[in-house]
């Protein structure tokens, strides 16, 4: 494949790792057209700059997050999280211009995946997607932060504005749910219910911060987590897009509470739901996208959290090859790795 010449708002990077995440599982077909080069957890070195780019220079060790137009009135309020364009720039394979930086035997094919398309040894990106990262963390931890992680860490603080008077359950111990378990261990809250079928990853999950760790698969969950906080939960975090966890998370939540989902059962799909809890109890059922985070900022405050032993996101991380990214997607489809990140040897 061929990789265009960086434009003048444009940085080159050498991608020394790049995580794994059910997002390119989702756009597989279904919203990226095939072929395509995926990917859009990058990090790694600048090798080339476009005239225009002021902000990092050949040399920086840099992190690639979600793309943002930088034009919409969102992006003007500094939420680009909520960008206008946000979908069309990570899903549609095209540059916003309609152009496309990689081709294939000449043919121009999908990339510019999230504006990075990091499952490759290099990448063309925007300089506003970019995050200059200081420091000697490893490539492997700083691939694992920006989508996932980012979006359960920051779901808990920055959509939440969780406080140590606040309690959490959590639906799905993965990347995202111990993300969010471990902010919330950092804020104080308590108790902290995580619920999974994993028993793995419940385990891990209670090393991890959670109060609580309740098996799914024994049913009655929202009653289980009442008879835990009997007042009814302040937040509940779903993260698995299965049915039954999302009205589980209604359920137990009490009064005015607020269930979070940053993924959606039958993704693009009716399923029959009934919202009566949310009504009766004032509470309030909300879209979470990237954690409402803004990389910039809320990277290097992971990255500390991270080196001052509070946010452990090296206990999530299984590293592979890249000529391993079936296995990797594998891992992470059967639930053996929680945070599958690919080297670029």
């Amino acid at each position: 494949m061929e990789l265009d010449e960086p434009r003048g708002d444009e940085v080159l990077i050498r991608v020394d790792a790049c995580g794994v995440c059910h997002t390119d599982l989702i756009a597989q077909g279904k919203m990226t057209p095939l072929p395509a080069v995926l990917g859009h957890e990058g990090t790694g070195v600048v090798e080339a700059v476009g005239r225009a780019v002021q902000r990092v220079k050949p040399g920086d060790r840099v992190v690639v997050s979600y793309p943002w137009c930088g034009a919409c009135p969102k992006c003007a309020e500094g939420r680009p999280y909520i960008c206008n364009d946000a979908i069309a720039l990570s899903f549609d394979g095209t540059r916003a211009d309609g152009s496309m930086p990689i081709s294939l035997d000449g043919t121009p094919i999908s990339s510019a995946f999230f504006q990075q398309s990091t499952f490759a040894r290099h990448a063309l990106t925007l300089e506003r997607d970019v995050v200059r990262i200081d420091g000697d963390m490893p490539a492997e931890l700083l691939a694992a932060l920006p989508c996932g992680i980012q979006t359960g860490a920051g779901s808990i603080i920055n959509t939440f504005r969780a406080s140590a008077r606040d309690n959490l359950a959590v639906f799905g111990a993965g990347a995202v749910g111990l993300s969010a378990v471990m902010m919330a261990r950092v804020l104080g809250l308590s108790p902290i219910i995580a619920v999974d079928i994993n028993r793995m990853r419940l385990d891990l999950a209670l090393e991890l911060g959670a109060t609580h760790a309740l098996d799914a698969r024994e049913g009655d969950v929202a009653r289980r987590i009442l008879e835990i906080a009997p007042g009814g939960m302040h937040f509940a975090l779903e993260t698995s897009s299965n049915e039954q966890a999302l009205e589980d998370a209604v359920a137990c939540l009490g009064m005015e509470g607020i269930c979070g989902m940053v993924t959606a059962p039958r993704f693009g799909e009716k399923y029959p739901f009934s919202p009566s809890d949310v009504m009766i109890k004032a509470a309030s059922l909300r879209g979470i996208i990237q954690g409402s985070s803004v990389p910039g900022t809320f990277l290097p405050r992971l990255i500390e959290l991270q080196q001052q032993g509070r946010f452990p996101v090296e206990r999530l991380v299984r590293t592979y090859d890249f000529a391993d990214i079936n296995q990797a997607f594998a891992d992470s489809h059967t639930g053996t790795a929680i945070k599958p990140v690919l080297r670029m040897s």
